[in-house]
């Protein structure tokens, strides 16, 4: 592989390009319908990593609670049910084209009284082999680019329906294993980021029915800017705002319904369309400056865009902000709690990355372990995930006990 091809890659893999194209136009194109999609750097974050969520349309925020509720709102640990739970997940990335690049993830939790919770996750991303060459052809090192998060959390229950979580996590990216770029060294970019999150449950009655009312919040990723080279201006990464609500009804002794809905928004500044002149403060046309520190940059989020071109040629900059969120709707039937089917649906808009994809799933519980399945179906374009089978494996610790008494 020579070395465009390799850092070609390895562009891929900062700016995310399965999700979006990246585009600042310049003055004079048609923005109605363009892309102008927001990147962020250590875009891995934001991929769904168990296959339950990954099921149900990527959502989770006000989903029951699980071992995998490190990644969707860490705020639910507070409400589990099991003294202590670990899942496994795995995920393969681009198997139509590579085998050797895919996503894992490590997560649990343990209850530390009948209040508190603390919670952990690993996500780790390997982006196979790399073989780097000089402009002759000739070899001049091999690497395995690879990424990766470790973060823990603390839930506490604030009343028999709230709780609130906070977590901190440690991002780790190497891409170029210290090789030059055009002359100019790369290194490692590493950040420290937070989460913030709450979760509210409660049980209601629905006719003659019983069941389960949620919500959820959780702003994750609030951190500092990475780099991977001394010149380089710091990227953000992806600070996410992420609400919604879930819905569960017991339609009879035996079987279960659920329905949930996400909300997502990054909260991070939206590129500007510049004056093809460059690319400082004085060239942009529309939108605003995006190199502002996190805090402005998260506030300024909501507000920044450069506008949808209208047809009396005026520009919104809240049709395109409204643009910026993403939707996920996911369903779940348990049969006896032990059985689950699952299905959802994505969407992000056209001119914002353009995913929409349905998803779908099974699910296994037994006494100490569990299985999940996931398999995404793109509908508009392609997907590094499509037609291909998810799987995590979840482990019940109390199970475990239970069955050493007993033997």
């Amino acid at each position: 592989m020579n070395r465009i091809l390799a850092l070609s890659i390895l562009t891929l893999t900062i700016v995310f390009q399965s999700f979006a194209q990246n585009s600042s136009l310049n003055a004079g194109e048609l923005f109605t319908g363009d892309v102008n999609t927001i990147t962020t750097a250590v875009p891995f974050l934001m991929i769904a990593p168990d296959s339950r969520a990954g099921a149900m349309g990527d959502v989770g925020v006000a989903t029951s609670p699980d071992a995998s509720s490190s990644h969707w709102n860490p705020a639910k640990y507070a409400f589990v049910e099991s003294d202590m739970s670990l899942s496994i997940s795995y995920t393969p990335w681009l198997r139509q084209l590579v085998n050797d690049i895919n996503l894992a993830y490590v997560s649990g939790y343990k209850r530390m009284d009948k209040n508190q919770v603390i919670g952990f996750s690993l996500l780790y991303f390997s982006l196979g082999d790399i073989t780097f060459t000089d402009n002759n052809g000739s070899t001049i090192g091999q690497f395995k680019p690879n990424e990766f998060s470790i973060d823990g959390s603390y839930a506490r229950k604030f009343s028999d329906y709230l709780s609130g979580s906070i977590s901190m996590r440690y991002i780790y990216s190497n891409l170029t294993g210290g090789q030059f770029v055009q002359g100019i060294e790369s290194y490692p970019g590493q950040s420290v980021s937070a989460d913030v999150s709450t979760f509210y449950t409660r049980e209601i009655r629905m006719g003659d029915r019983d069941g389960n009312l949620a919500f959820g919040l959780n702003i994750s990723n609030i951190g500092q800017k990475i780099s991977y080279t001394e010149n380089q201006e710091r990227d953000f990464i992806p600070i996410n705002l992420r609400l919604g609500s879930a819905l569960e009804t017991e339609l009879d002794e035996y079987n279960q319904l659920t329905v949930a809905f996400d909300i997502n928004k990054l909260l991070v500044p939206t590129p500007p369309e510049y004056d093809g002149e460059g690319r400082l403060p004085e060239n942009i046309l529309f939108g605003k400056d995006p190199n502002v520190s996190v805090p402005v940059g998260m506030f300024r989020s909501f507000n920044d865009a450069p506008g949808v071109l209208m047809s009396d040629s005026t520009r919104s900059v809240f049709k395109e902000e409204i643009r910026e969120f993403t939707y996920g709707l996911g369903l779940e039937y348990w049969y006896d709690k032990q059985f689950a089917i699952r299905g959802g649906y994505f969407y992000e808009h056209e001119t914002k990355g353009n995913r929409k994809y349905f998803s779908l799933g099974l699910g296994l519980r037994l006494k100490v372990f569990g299985l999940d399945f996931a398999y995404l179906i793109p509908q508009k374009q392609n997907n590094p995930l499509a037609n291909t089978l998810r799987f995590s494996l979840i482990f019940n610790f109390d199970g475990l006990r239970e069955e050493a008494n007993v033997n």
